[in-house]
């Protein structure tokens, strides 16, 4: 962008305008049109100027382009502006487009509050038809820290650990079966940080302290003995690292050992509060998770803790 194209772009008003707009807003033609007044044809014309120049920075969003000043002008062109401006902004013309600009965004707002306001009801099932059941369990797993070194016990054909290897350094996957191994190694296969090991829960192939963060999901009603199962979770993670388990509340469904070998029918919210507090976890937490209406089994819960350092008082959290 040459000086002489810079200072004809800011010589004209209208286009002085439109820049001073499009420093504090991103609009589209329209918006534009409602914030100055002046006809489209007009306004198409001189942001056509000011892309050509370089000024603008151009956005598709479906059939709309939403137009800014870019935040890559070159230092002669930026310079200018910053001149220019000082003299634009007292004007009472650029606080009248400012306060059509506020309308403008203010209309916005109130499409969306209308549409809420209208269809609360119904939300929850559209949200399910456009963008299916649950949609915000997998944006979830961004919450863990990239560096982590996380532990899948118990991890079956690796559904859990294909979610947490984009987001974590390095995933250790445990489990007993060599036939669930075997469908975790076919799942996993394109999954370069996933290291599948075959061993027991009660007895982990896993160094001391080598986990930041350790996950059970639907495993310990499997085991002969969940609270060694619990010890050797503490173990295998640094002071400070965080277990997660998800399981059956307790039921009476019997069905469930005879069908599915399950050793347990679930646990009862203190006893899991125990037996965390036992193993080495404090600031534990347990509580019952929302019912999903099509499931047929048992109600779950979640119980969640923060091995202790050797520092740590041995209080326990509470159970919901």
């Amino acid at each position: 962008m040459s000086i002489f194209s810079s200072l004809s772009a800011v010589a004209d008003p209208t286009r002085s305008r439109l820049l001073l707009l499009l420093e504090r807003h991103e609009l589209t033609v329209g918006e534009l049109c409602a914030a100055t007044r002046l006809p489209q044809s007009t306004i198409s014309r001189h942001l056509k100027v000011l892309a050509d120049e370089g000024w603008l920075a151009v956005r598709a969003d479906g059939a709309s382009r939403f137009y800014r000043l870019t935040p890559r002008l070159d230092e002669s062109a930026r310079t200018l502006w910053e001149a220019v401006r000082p003299q634009l902004e007292p004007a009472v013309e650029s606080a009248e487009d400012e306060a059509r600009a506020q309308e403008v965004l203010a209309a916005r707002r109130t499409r969306s509050q209308e549409f809420f306001a209208t269809e609360a009801g119904q939300w929850d099932s559209l949200r399910r038809e456009l963008f299916g059941e649950r949609v915000e369990l997998g944006a979830l797993a961004d919450l863990l820290d990239e560096s982590w070194v996380v532990g899948d016990l118990g991890c079956g054909t690796g559904q859990l650990a294909e979610v947490l290897s984009p987001v974590v350094k390095h995933v250790i996957a445990v489990d007993g079966s060599e036939a669930m191994l075997a469908a975790a190694r076919r799942r996993l296969e394109h999954a370069t940080n996933v290291e599948l090991r075959s061993g027991a829960l009660e007895s982990l192939p896993i160094d001391d302290g080598a986990l930041d963060a350790a996950v059970m999901m639907l495993v310990l009603h499997h085991l002969a003995d969940p609270p060694q199962a619990l010890h050797e979770a503490a173990r295998v993670l640094r002071p400070g690292g965080r277990i997660l388990i998800v399981d059956m509340v307790a039921h009476t469904r019997e069905e469930f050992r005879e069908r599915m070998g399950h050793v347990w029918l679930g646990f009862p919210a203190e006893q899991l509060d125990r037996w965390l507090g036992e193993a080495g976890f404090e600031r534990v937490r347990v509580r019952r998770l929302t019912t999903d209406p099509e499931a047929k089994g048992p109600i779950l819960l979640s119980a969640s803790g923060r091995r202790r350092s050797a520092a740590s008082n041995n209080g326990k959290g509470t159970s919901g």
